[in-house]
C-alpha cells in the first residue's frame, strides 16, 4: 500500500483542489470534471452513520438531508462491495478490512463506503485532506471550493494504529484529553492507550473504593503521597469520574477511537500502596533514607487479600470500558521487594520456583483470570512474558527495543510494536532539547524510517505483528505548564504525523518526498488545527577567523520565519540578513510557523563547556554504585546514600581557580528535576575558605556568572526530604570566557 496516509493530494490551483500533487500508487483514478461546493450541498447517511453525518456537518456547515442523495449530495454508506477486497493471501489486509474505504468524487456528488464504521471514518479524513486546511477549524466550507473527481480506494497497513498517554504522572483532563482524541482521529490513529495509574497518581474512580481518587488522586500538601517531578509546593492531581470516562469513551468511539485502559500492576504502585499501605509485602521498610516516606512500589504476590482488591478494580474497569484488553502492565517490577518478604518467599518453596520472575507469572496469571471472568483479554508490557508462561490470549506491547518484539512473537504473542528508540515521544529531539535521552535522541525522521524488514521476524512472527505505537511519558510534562499543551504537542508532533503514515501505509516514497509534503502541505493543516508543532531547527553558520569578526548566517526550508534573541535581552527580533559579529555566541536563532516553532540553535562556541579537575564532597554519604567520582570525573551521575535534610550541603572543589563567563549547578537529573534538592541555595568561594551566598536553586539548579576565578561552590538544603531514597549530583557546566 503505497497511498499516502496525511494526504491523498491536495494543492490550490486556481481555486481547484486536485489529486495530481500526491502521485497514486495504483488505488486512484482521476475522473473528468470537478464537485463543487454550495449553499444547497448536503449530506445523507445510513442510519447506522447518523453520528458521521453530524460529526462532518459541524466540519463542513452542511445541512444533513437524508431524503437527497443525488445531485449536490455528500453520502455516506455502509457497503461491503465499496471497498478494497480482502485477500487470502495477504493477512494484514484481511485483518484491516473494517478500515478500507472508497471515497468517489464525481461532478454530481461525492460518495464515501466502507465495509465498517471505521472505514467511513476514515475515508472522512481523506475527503478533509483533500479541502483547505481551514476545515479543521469547523467554520464551514467555503462556497466555491471544487475538487477534482476520482475515485479513491485505500486501507490501513496495521489493524493497530496507536498512542499511549500517561495522565499519571502529570493529571491531563477531560478537555485536554478529547482534543487530543481530535488531534489523533485526523492522523488515523485508532487507538488511545491510557496510561491511568503509576506511583505518581490515580486517575479513574473505583466506585468501590473512593478513597482510589479521593486520596489517590492527589500528591503533596496533606495526601499521603509525596509530591514529584514539580509542583511540590501544592497539592496537585485528579481524575475522571466513571461518567466522565464514559463521555471519553463515547467521544473517542465517534471518532474512530478505541480507549484502552491501563491499571499499572504490580509495580509502578506506590500510589495504590501509599492509601492501602497493607499491600506491600511484610516486612519493614527502610524509610531513614526517605525522611520516613515508604519507597516500596510493588503488591506483594502472597496476600490473598490482595487479589480480591483487585477483582474489586479491575471489575469495574471491565464494566466501564468497552475495550476488548485492559492492560494490566507487568514491567519494571522491583523484585528485591518480595526477596524481602517472607510470605512471597514461602509462596516461592511452596511452588517449587526459584526465579522471582515465576512471582510474577503467577500474579499476571490471576489478572488474567480475573479479566477472563468478565470476558476480556490482558494486555502487558514485555517483561510480563519473560518466561513465556503467560496465556497467548495476552497482547504484549513491546516497548523496550525490537529484540523484546521479536521474542514476545516468537514466543507466540500478539504485539504492538513500540520499541523506545524510535515510539517514545518523551524523548529528545536533538541533544540541547528538553526531554529524556535514555532511549535516544530522535526527531521524526527517524521515527518515519523505523522498519521491520531486515530485523529477523519470521512470516510467523510477522503475522502475530498487530501494528505500531507511540507514547508520550508524561514525567516531565508537568515541570513544562502542563495545562497549556505547548508541550506536549511540541514533543508529539511532527513524530504522530510519521507514527500514522508508516502504521497506514509504510514508507517506501523516502524521507525526502515524505518531509516535502509534511513541511509544504501538511504544516498548513496542524497549524489550522491548532497544534504547537515543532519544526526541525534552522541551518546557521559564522564565517570568520577564530576569535574575529564574522557573518553570522541562517537557513530555513520550510518557509519559517527566523528570529533571535541577544543575551542580557528577552526580546525576540526579526532575522532579516545575516550578522556581523565578533561574539557569536551571544545569539540564540529559532523559526515559526503559524503555531509551529523550532529548537534553538547557536554557534557551536555558545555550548562549549570546559571540564576543571575537581572533588565533589557531601554531608550525605555517597551511593556505591554511583560514587562521587562519577560526576567530579565528568563521567556520569553521582547519587547519595539518602535524601536531603535541612543544611544538608554538596562542596565542589576545583583543583585551580576557574576563570569561566558562567557556570551552571544542578541536582536531580538533567532531563527532569527529580530527585533534586528541592528547597536551597548555592554560595560561591573565590579563596576555597569564605563563601557568599549565590541565590535560591531553581528546580534544584541555578546558573551564575562569576566575578572572578572560582575555587569552591556549595549548595545547601533547606529542605526534608524530596519524595526519593536520595539525591542525583551532576557534574557542573563551565562555560568558558570567549
Amino acid at each position: 500500500m503505497k497511498q499516502t496516509l496525511l494526504l491523498l493530494g491536495a494543492v490550490l490551483l486556481g481555486g481547484l483542489f486536485s489529486l495530481d500533487a500526491q502521485p497514486a500508487q495504483g488505488n486512484r483514478t482521476p475522473l473528468p470534471g470537478s464537485f463543487t461546493f454550495d449553499a444547497s450541498t448536503t449530506i445523507a447517511a445510513d442510519e447506522e452513520l447518523q453520528p458521521l453525518a453530524e460529526y462532518l456537518a459541524r466540519y463542513l456547515g452542511c445541512t444533513i438531508r437524508n431524503d437527497v442523495t443525488g445531485d449536490g449530495a455528500i453520502t455516506l454508506t455502509l457497503d461491503a462491495a465499496a471497498t478494497p477486497a480482502a485477500t487470502a493471501e495477504d493477512p494484514q489486509t484481511a485483518a484491516t478490512a473494517a478500515e478500507a474505504y472508497r471515497l468517489e468524487i464525481l461532478p454530481g456528488h461525492i460518495r464515501i463506503g466502507g465495509e465498517r464504521y471505521g472505514g467511513v471514518f476514515n475515508g472522512i479524513q481523506a475527503l478533509f485532506r483533500l479541502l483547505p486546511p481551514e476545515v479543521y477549524a469547523r467554520q464551514g466550507i467555503t462556497p466555491g471550493t471544487e475538487l477534482r473527481c476520482a475515485v479513491i480506494e485505500d486501507r490501513p497497513q496495521y489493524a493497530y494504529r496507536g498512542m499511549m498517554l500517561d495522565v499519571a504522572r502529570t493529571w491531563i483532563g477531560m478537555d485536554a484529553v478529547k482534543r487530543y482524541i481530535d488531534l489523533l482521529s485526523y492522523h488515523n490513529i485508532n487507538k488511545l492507550h491510557l496510561h491511568l495509574t503509576d506511583d505518581e497518581g490515580w486517575r479513574i474512580e473505583i466506585r468501590s473504593h473512593p478513597e482510589l481518587t479521593e486520596v489517590g488522586a492527589y500528591r503533596g500538601g496533606d495526601s499521603p503521597v509525596r509530591p514529584v517531578y514539580g509542583k511540590w509546593s501544592e497539592k496537585y492531581g485528579g481524575y475522571f469520574t466513571q461518567e466522565e470516562m464514559r463521555e471519553l469513551i463515547r467521544y473517542a468511539a465517534l471518532r474512530n477511537v478505541e480507549i484502552i485502559p491501563e491499571i499499572d500492576l504490580p509495580g509502578h504502585s506506590r500510589n495504590i500502596a501509599s492509601v492501602h499501605p497493607e499491600i506491600r509485602c511484610n516486612y519493614p521498610p527502610d524509610t531513614v533514607s526517605t525522611h520516613g516516606y515508604d519507597y516500596r512500589s510493588a503488591w506483594c504476590v502472597a496476600r490473598e487479600e490482595n487479589y480480591r482488591l483487585l477483582e474489586d478494580i479491575l471489575g469495574e474497569i471491565c464494566e466501564l470500558f468497552p475495550s476488548e484488553y485492559v492492560h494490566v502492565g507487568g514491567d519494571e517490577v522491583d523484585m528485591s521487594q518480595w526477596k524481602q518478604c517472607p510470605d512471597c518467599q514461602a509462596l516461592m518453596r511452596r511452588e517449587g520456583m526459584t526465579d522471582p520472575h515465576q512471582l510474577e507469572d503467577l500474579f499476571m496469571e490471576r489478572m488474567a483470570e480475573i479479566l477472563r471472568r468478565y470476558g476480556k483479554r490482558p494486555a502487558v508490557w514485555n517483561e510480563a512474558v519473560r518466561t513465556g508462561e503467560l496465556s497467548r490470549e495476552s497482547r504484549v506491547h513491546g516497548w523496550k527495543d525490537v529484540k523484546a518484539d521479536l521474542d514476545a512473537t516468537a514466543k507466540g504473542y500478539h504485539t504492538v510494536i513500540m520499541p523506545a528508540a524510535a515510539f517514545y515521544f518523551d524523548m529528545r529531539q536533538s541533544p540541547l532539547e528538553d526531554g529524556h535521552n535514555w532511549a535516544g535522541i530522535f526527531d521524526a525522521r527517524k521515527t518515519y524510517g523505523f522498519t521491520l524488514a531486515g530485523e529477523g521476524f519470521s512470516d510467523e512472527q510477522m503475522s502475530r505483528v498487530v501494528g505500531l505505537s507511540g507514547a508520550f511519558w508524561s514525567e516531565a510534562y508537568v515541570s513544562h505548564e502542563p495545562e497549556k499543551p505547548d508541550y506536549l504537542d511540541y514533543m508529539t508532533f511532527p513524530r504522530i504525523c510519521a507514527l500514522s503514515r508508516i502504521a497506514w501505509s509504510g514508507n517506501e516514497e523516502g524521507w525526502d518526498a515524505y518531509y516535502k509534503e509534511l513541511r509544504t502541505m501538511h504544516y498548513d493543516r496542524m497549524a489550522a488545527m491548532g497544534i504547537r508543532f515543532r519544526l526541525f531547527p534552522p541551518k546557521l553558520s559564522f564565517s570568520g577567523a577564530k576569535g574575529g569578526e564574522g557573518l553570522l548566517k541562517v537557513t530555513v526550508d520550510d518557509d519559517s520565519e527566523i528570529f533571535y534573541v541577544v543575551d542580557g535581552s528577552d526580546e525576540e527580533l526579526r532575522y532579516e540578513e545575516p550578522i556581523r559579529t565578533s561574539e557569536p555566541w551571544r545569539y540564540r536563532f529559532f523559526s515559526r510557523y503559524g503555531t509551529a516553532r523550532s529548537p534553538y540553535v547557536a554557534d557551536d562556541s555558545r555550548w562549549k563547556t570546559i571540564r576543571p579537575a575537581l572533588r565533589i564532597e557531601s554531608s550525605m554519604e555517597e551511593n556505591s554504585r554511583f560514587p562521587y567520582t562519577n560526576a567530579s570525573t565528568y563521567r556520569g551521575m553521582s547519587y547519595t546514600a539518602r535524601t536531603c535534610g535541612q543544611q544538608d550541603w554538596i562542596r565542589y572543589t576545583f583543583e585551580k581557580p576557574v576563570v569561566c563567563r558562567q557556570m551552571m549547578l544542578q541536582t536531580g537529573y538533567r532531563q527532569l528535576p527529580r530527585a533534586i534538592i528541592l528547597t536551597g541555595y548555592a554560595e560561591v568561594s573565590y579563596d576555597g575558605e569564605h563563601f557568599e551566598r549565590l541565590g535560591e536553586l531553581v528546580m534544584g539548579r541555578i546558573t551564575f556568572q562569576p566575578k572572578r576565578a572560582v575555587k569552591a561552590v556549595r549548595i545547601v538544603s533547606t529542605c526534608n526530604g524530596n519524595s526519593s531514597p536520595y539525591v542525583v549530583i551532576l557534574s557542573p557546566q563551565v562555560y568558558p570566557k570567549l
